[in-house]
């Protein structure tokens, strides 16, 4: 009875090495790839992302690529997830940290973070050229249905009674894919501006739209 006990002990002594479970290590390899392959793409595009190219950035043999990702769109993919879960759960968190104050306000707030993520954080992939991959171009489009979606939840508690839905959605379609639209034009020198001036300019673009659907006071 006591050898099985023994061998089951050394087992799970196999499982750690340096402290962590052969799952906690997996995990840490999985986020070095993810991490490296979104340094290769901020610095130098979607394209320039390759399996080798991470791999050497994350200090990982090949094999451990194919541990986590099915090729390399799989790995895009992953990382577009990733930093729109990051941007979500910031705007978000603008949402629920004003919730007392008004929501024209709200939206200004917002705004002015959206812009924020984009000048100075990993989301400025979500606004460089995605032409040539499919997985990309699936991804903005999703990304823009629930980023419309976000924002008409946001939107629900402060809406004037008989609003009409399909109205108030293709409104706030446009509002957010010109708004996508603008950043991207900006980032790439189409249009001039600084942030302030931007962010200003967005919120009264977005204000005219917002009045149409609000329960404001008079």
């Amino acid at each position: 009875m006591s050898a099985p006990a023994a061998s089951s002990a050394t087992g799970k002594r196999g499982s750690t090495w340096g402290g962590r479970t052969q799952e906690e290590r997996r995990t840490e390899r999985r986020h070095r790839l993810i991490e490296a392959a979104l340094a290769i793409w901020l610095e130098n595009g979607w394209a320039a992302v390759t399996m080798r190219g991470v791999c050497t950035g994350a200090g990982l043999n090949d094999r451990y690529f194919y541990e986590h990702f099915a090729d390399r769109d799989d790995l895009l993919g992953t990382v577009w997830d990733e930093v729109c879960f990051e941007v979500f759960g910031e705007l978000s968190a603008v949402v629920a940290e004003h919730l007392d104050h008004p929501p024209l306000e709200i939206l200004h707030l917002a705004i002015a973070k959206a812009v924020a993520l984009q000048v100075d954080g990993p989301a400025r992939i979500l606004f460089a050229d995605h032409a040539g991959s499919r997985i990309l171009e699936q991804r903005r489009k999703a990304t823009l249905t629930d980023a419309t979606d976000l924002l008409i939840a946001t939107a629900r508690p402060y809406l004037r009674p008989g609003v009409d839905e399909s109205d108030f959605r293709m409104s706030t379609l446009m509002g957010i894919g010109g708004f996508t639209e603008l950043l991207t034009a900006w980032r790439t020198g189409a249009i001039e501006s600084d942030t302030p001036r931007l962010i200003n300019h967005v919120t009264r673009t977005a204000t005219l739209l917002g009045t149409q659907y609000l329960a404001l006071p008079t």
